[in-house]
Order: structure tokens, then C-alpha cells, then sequence
């Protein structure tokens, strides 16, 4: 019997990516995004190219959302064998210049919505024989700083130690708990990074996203299918054994 993805974030970027590559492995695929119609959009892609897929409208700051889009999968196709707290935002600006509103929007996705992703999953696997696989959205800047990403670095620091902490707790019902650490990948975030130096630093555009990539050992910037062929290991029987780790996928840029 094929296994089951829950993928929140999934209408496109990373997200995207991961279930497409999911869906070539053979699992069934759950997307849950806020965005319903590009997730409908997008599980029509996966359908033409033969991946079983839903869409569930979910906002991963609410507890209920998460503890729905199980009971969707598990009503779909009777099981969660993997859940990706994938979703997340980012905020670019100096750490003097955070606001509460925004210091509570950000932490609220990312750390809260990470928190009840790992919750309502638990709740299922450890209903099931096997167990299951929790995988995280960590990234380098939860292991590094980088510069007007205080609040974001923050909130990967602490998916990080969640991470680790729900891997000892749930070790015992046979669920394991691992994230994942992109580095400079091409999305909106950078865009919106490097909008961000041209006035902190006095860059012209394009300078801060060059800065970086040149920085990358093996030169080039970051697809999200790299990522999603490490969260591939990371759902397969072959990382059974792992546990707890937060594991780069970042072109060689952090290597502590």
C-alpha cells in the first residue's frame, strides 16, 4: 500500500518540489496551504503526472488547520506516514527596527505552526504499527547569522531545538523527528533580502543575492528540487535509523 505525505506549504516553491518528488517515490500527497486555488492548481499538475494528490485550505498558526488536514489524509487515504512542516514566512529588516506585531506574526507561523504540525501528526502515527516521519523546515540561518534575519533566524534556532526535543519524546512510538537546512535558494525571500541591503548597505539590486551565491562553494545557487531529493532520504525507509538532526542542504556554505 503507497504511503501518505502531508505537506503544508505545498501550492508551490519548496513545497512544490517536495511533492512532486514525494509523488514520484510513490506516495500519496496531501497538500495544506492557505492558498486554496494554487493548491488546487498545483495538485492538477501532480494528477497529470500520474501523483495521487489533494488540496486542504489550512493556516498552520491554527491548531485546529493542522489537526484538520490529518484528518483529511487519513479520511483521503487512511494513513499520515510522513508529515513536512514545510510552511513558513520570513521578515527582513534589522533587529532595532522589529516590531512586536511583526516579532508575534513571525514566531506565530514558524514556531507555533511547527508545534502543531508535530502535534496532530503524533497524534496519528501513534495510532499506526509503523509510526511515522515528522520533517521539519529548519535552514542555515537557524545554525548561522545572517543580517536583517534576526526574527527569522530566531525561529529556525528554535525549530531546531524542537526538532531535537520531539525526537527523544516520540522515539518510543517509533517516530522519528529530522529538518531540513536550505541555504540560498531562489525564491521570493531573497528578493526580498536583497531589497533589503540596498538600503542597509547601500548595494545596488542584485549585489546582496550576487554577494551570496559567490560565497557558495560549489558556485551556483540553491533549485528547490536540491532540497526536496534530501527530504526524499529523509521520508524513505532508508533514514530509519535517524533521528533529532538538522541536516544542511546548502551547497557548502555552513560547515560547522
Amino acid at each position: 500500500m503507497s504511503k501518505v505525505a502531508v505537506i503544508t506549504g505545498g501550492a508551490q516553491g519548496i513545497g512544490k518540489a517536495l511533492g512532486e518528488r514525494l509523488g514520484k517515490d510513490g506516495f500519496h500527497i496531501v497538500i495544506s496551504d492557505m492558498n486554496i486555488d494554487l493548491a488546487n492548481k498545483t495538485v492538477e499538475a501532480f494528477k497529470n503526472n500520474s501523483i495521487d494528490a489533494i488540496a486542504v485550505q489550512g493556516d498552520i498558526s491554527k491548531q485546529d488547520d493542522q489537526f484538520h488536514v490529518v484528518d483529511q489524509a487519513v479520511k483521503q487515504f487512511g494513513s499520515v506516514d510522513v508529515f513536512i512542516n514545510n510552511a513558513g514566512i520570513d521578515q527582513v529588516e534589522a533587529v532595532e527596527d522589529i516590531t512586536p506585531n511583526n516579532l508575534e506574526k513571525i514566531f506565530n507561523v514558524n514556531v507555533f505552526g511547527t508545534v502543531y504540525g508535530i502535534q496532530a501528526a503524533t497524534k496519528q502515527m501513534k495510532k499506526q504499527e509503523n509510526g511515522g516521519k515528522i520533517i521539519n523546515a529548519c535552514s542555515i540561518a537557524g545554525k548561522t547569522a545572517f543580517q536583517l534575519l534576526g526574527a527569522y533566524s530566531a525561529t529556525k534556532f528554535a525549530v531546531r531545538g524542537l526538532t531535537q526535543v520531539a525526537s527523544q519524546e516520540l522515539a518510543q512510538f517509533n517516530i522519528t523527528v529530522n529538518a531540513y537546512c536550505p541555504g540560498i535558494v531562489g525564491t521570493d525571500m531573497w528578493d526580498r533580502i536583497d531589497a533589503g541591503m540596498v538600503d542597509y548597505k547601500g548595494q545596488k539590486p542584485g549585489e546582496a543575492w550576487q554577494e551570496q551565491v559567490d560565497n557558495i562553494p560549489l558556485k551556483r545557487s540553491q533549485t528547490p528540487e536540491d532540497v526536496a531529493k534530501l527530504v526524499s532520504y529523509l521520508a524513505s525507509e532508508d533514514a530509519n535509523y535517524m533521528t533529532g538532526q538538522a541536516i544542511n542542504i546548502d551547497g557548502g556554505i555552513e560547515v560547522h
